[in-house]
């Protein structure tokens, strides 16, 4: 189930994020965080599985679009559907806006099932 991010969860959401290549150093990754905890447009979403958070997505709002700048899934529940699940579920409460994806997030996506033409 995904999960809208707050403020408790942000030690989790850090340790998320660190799995993302360019999020590895900590003063990069708490740019990052504090650019999704200070502008509206940035959303970051938890994914919980059980008692505990095991993926993030993060993703930039348009009117008309959203970007997924993040996802990440703890390696050890990796292969298990949970980055699909986050996308699916993520679309959905974007409502139909055209998902777009980043450098370091278009690999993933092209790999995920695609709706209505998209990627």
């Amino acid at each position: 189930m995904l999960f809208r991010y707050k403020k408790s969860f942000e030690k989790i959401a850090m340790g998320l994020l660190s799995f993302m290549p360019k999020e590895r150093e900590l003063k990069r990754l708490q740019q990052t965080m504090h650019k999704y905890e200070e502008n509206p447009d940035w959303q970051l979403y938890l994914w919980k599985k059980g008692e505990d958070f095991v993926g993030l997505l993060g993703v930039e709002v348009a009117e008309e679009s959203f970007t997924i700048h993040h996802i990440s899934v703890n390696p050890s529940h990796r292969g298990e559907g949970i980055g699909h699940a986050m996308i699916d579920k993520i679309r959905q409460i974007m409502q139909g806006r055209q998902m777009l994806s980043t450098s370091e997030t278009e690999a993933f996506l092209t790999k995920c099932p695609s709706k209505k033409g998209e990627l």
